[in-house]
């Protein structure tokens, strides 16, 4: 028995079972919430367990990794399509790449052809940025991006300021080949279980007041909020997407899900 294979079956039926069991406290659906598996330091043995385990959500934090990774499992999938081999092994239908760092002006275009949000939208010249690129993408349809929202107002990290997040929002929601589908943010690294939820809580306020205003529309309905150290914490705030890396594949916790650093 591949042992490596049985506890990567093991620590996702505990994240499943953990995510079912937050979401039920919180007096939310179990389906509400959606797993990302973030692959920053999954060798591609363990990617692939993943979608024989019906997973189906992946996250990537660099350009560079994202452009590997993407094209080396989606070819994988596409077999197991092509062979008739995905409904009776349980594997998805379809794979959806989340780009969940911080992304630089200059690889959009790299970028929004292999993924199906991206969740780190900080700036409005980024947004503008993609907005061009995705009227030139051949496929016409707008490409789902999230506000990332620096709730915790850690200096050095990334997102927009509390205070600015609605008028960007608003912009954004203006742009014809963007889709605002909601917000993104982090709690900070070593924060107390009072100081995350405190992270979790604004943000899902300022998503609330977003919606009051009806920006973004209809299509305006997610939170991603939540790693492997709090995604519990999350859930009860509302989080529908939760980043989960060290938990299912090892490492040291937050950084594996979170790491901003410039490509």
């Amino acid at each position: 028995m591949n042992t490596k294979t049985t506890n990567l079956s093991e620590r996702l039926e505990d994240v499943r079972h953990r995510i079912a069991t937050a979401a039920e406290k919180a007096g939310r659906a179990t389906g509400d919430v959606t797993l990302i598996a973030v692959t920053k330091t999954a060798p591609p043995d363990q990617i692939r367990e993943l979608i024989s385990l019906g997973v189906a959500d992946f996250g990537e934090n660099k350009v560079q990794q994202l452009q590997q990774r993407a094209a080396q499992i989606n070819e994988y999938h596409a077999r197991l399509v092509s062979r008739g081999e995905a409904v009776d092994r349980g594997v998805p239908a379809k794979l959806r790449w989340h780009m969940i760092g911080h992304l630089q002006r200059n690889k959009v275009k790299v970028v929004l052809p292999l993924v199906s949000v991206v969740h780190s939208i900080d700036s409005l010249r980024l947004a503008e940025e993609i907005d061009v690129a995705a009227g030139k993408l051949a496929t016409g349809k707008k490409v789902a991006v999230m506000l990332q929202v620096n709730s915790s107002e850690e200096p050095q990290k990334y997102g927009v300021a509390v205070g600015a997040a609605l008028h960007l929002g608003e912009q954004m929601a203006d742009m014809e080949h963007v889709q605002l589908v909601g917000l993104m943010t982090m709690a900070a690294y070593d924060a107390t279980e009072a100081q995350a939820r405190f992270t979790f809580s604004r943000t899902r306020e300022i998503f609330e007041e977003m919606k009051w205003h009806k920006i973004g529309g209809a299509g305006f309905r997610h939170l991603s909020m939540g790693m492997s150290g709090d995604f519990e914490l999350a859930i009860a705030e509302g989080s529908t997407l939760v980043r989960i890396g060290s938990l299912l594949f090892g490492g040291t916790g937050q950084a594996d899900e979170n790491d901003s650093g410039e490509d």
